[in-house]
């Protein structure tokens, strides 16, 4: 049963007819002691609570309800209904653990999907499991390592569903093969799976890019152009490196995620899309939130799941596993007899600490396969190939001295216009803005 709380007869009203149609049970309350009454006589599957009431305008009233609600019931899915206006306050109710929001007026389709989505995370959707789809596809992840299965039993149970999810971990860990596998284990495996790498996205193509163009929409536009999430629609729309993204074209995507509506530059004709997001970042959001450098309401539509990805140093079990994986890869790719690998060689890989995790292993084993030309992989093949292991802070030191001496050159060389020297880098103004923070490097902007 569905527990809808507004009161506001008509939008009492209006969402009772949307459920009826649905197929849900559901029950329209409109004060706060009506709906704690409906709660104590028996949970409902999920709650559809507005957050003013007719004393108040502020939204207090409804986050104590939520409170109260999830002193009585803290699993239970409450969305919260709430004007475009007032979004801090619906990302006060997420922080107060409310499983999403919806902005007045709704979209039917859109305000269904969430409800549906709540109910099948909760475990309580009535439907059955899509017919041949018993088995789990691993999209080619190799490990049995207990912090990577985990992860994956996650994925078997929020891939069936609509939920938002974000992928964090170090660089090299794999999260483009997990947001694979979220898409192939879907009801959407059949539609497209669109890849967006927004690390290396400017923000003047940022709209283009992401939402397509019409003829004549700027100088070089000579025909119309479909945008990702239009070529995504039905499927899945993977957005890696989504801390690098700027703040202002994060506003454009957040409206995108919340309406799943978007017109293309240069048109005035909205367009809809059924699209599910999965995004990506070796970044730290929750720290980038409270340095203002990425939107709070942003951060919370786009991790209603996070899967946090362990690194290759912390799964050494899975080490000979994945360079046996690599090394028949490499054979292939590059027409050699595939080696065998013996254990001295994978005790010394798994002594060593991989900053750069999966990438790194498999660029070891295919250089060692390269040089060595031996049927038979030994430790002393690897060391004979393999740099120095450096710690690693050392590791991280050195990297970010090579990033400052590079941003340093390109900004001397664009007298400090940071248009043009993001350009170059293939990073956003806001990422590189951030880089001239940390790396103290503003006496190379002009000032004005």
């Amino acid at each position: 049963m569905i527990l809808i709380v507004d009161d506001d007869p008509a939008i009492r009203a209006s969402l009772s007819l949307l459920l009826s149609h649905a197929g849900h049970d559901y029950k329209a309350v409109a004060t706060p002691s009506e709906a704690m009454d409906e709660i104590r006589r028996g949970l409902p599957d999920v709650v559809m609570l507005d957050m003013n009431f007719s004393r108040f305008t502020t939204g207090e009233e409804g986050l104590t309800l939520l409170r109260q609600m999830k002193i009585f019931a803290p699993e239970l899915p409450i969305i919260l209904m709430t004007a475009w206006g007032s979004i801090e306050l619906a990302v006060a109710g997420m922080k107060l653990g409310a499983f999403d929001f919806i902005t007045k007026p709704w979209d039917n389709r859109q305000i269904l999907k969430t409800i549906s989505t709540a109910l099948e995370l909760s475990g309580k959707h009535k439907d059955k499991p899509e017919e041949g789809q018993s088995t789990f596809d691993r999209c080619g992840i190799i490990g049995r390592d207990p912090a990577l299965t985990g992860v994956l039993d996650t994925v078997a149970r929020i891939a069936p569903t609509n939920a938002s999810v974000l992928i964090t971990g170090e660089s090299g860990t794999g999260k483009e093969l997990i947001a694979e596998a979220i898409h192939r284990n879907s009801p959407r495996r059949n539609k497209p799976f669109v890849k967006v790498n927004l690390g290396g996205m400017s923000q003047s193509l940022f709209e283009s890019e992401m939402f397509g163009h019409v003829k004549g929409a700027f100088t070089d536009a000579v025909s119309d152009r479909i945008g990702r999430f239009a070529a995504a629609d039905g499927g899945t729309i993977f957005l890696d490196e989504i801390g690098e993204l700027d703040l202002s074209c994060q506003v454009k995507l957040l409206r995108v995620l919340q309406e799943q509506r978007f017109e293309p530059l240069g048109s005035s004709k909205t367009r809809k899309v059924d699209v599910r997001v999965v995004c990506a970042t070796n970044a730290d959001l929750p720290t980038m939130v409270a340095e203002r450098t990425f939107r709070e309401d942003l951060f919370y539509r786009i991790n209603l799941v996070t899967l946090q990805l362990p690194p290759l140093r912390h799964r050494r079990g899975d080490i000979g596993a994945l360079a046996s994986h690599f090394a028949k890869l490499a054979s292939a790719n590059y027409g050699v007899d595939m080696p065998i690998i013996d254990q001295s060689a994978i005790d010394f890989l798994a002594s060593r600490q991989f900053p750069g995790n999966l990438r790194e292993l498999k660029n070891l084993v295919e250089r060692v396969i390269l040089v060595s030309g031996t049927k038979a992989l030994t430790a002393a093949d690897f060391e004979k190939v393999a740099t120095p292991e450096m710690s690693s802070a050392t590791q991280q030191s050195s990297l970010e001295e090579s990033e400052r001496t590079r941003i340093i050159e390109v900004l001397r060389r664009c007298n400090g216009n940071i248009s043009r020297a993001a350009t170059e880098l293939g990073i956003s103004r806001q990422a590189l803005y951030r880089r001239i923070e940390k790396f103290d490097l503003n006496d190379l902007i002009p000032t004005r």
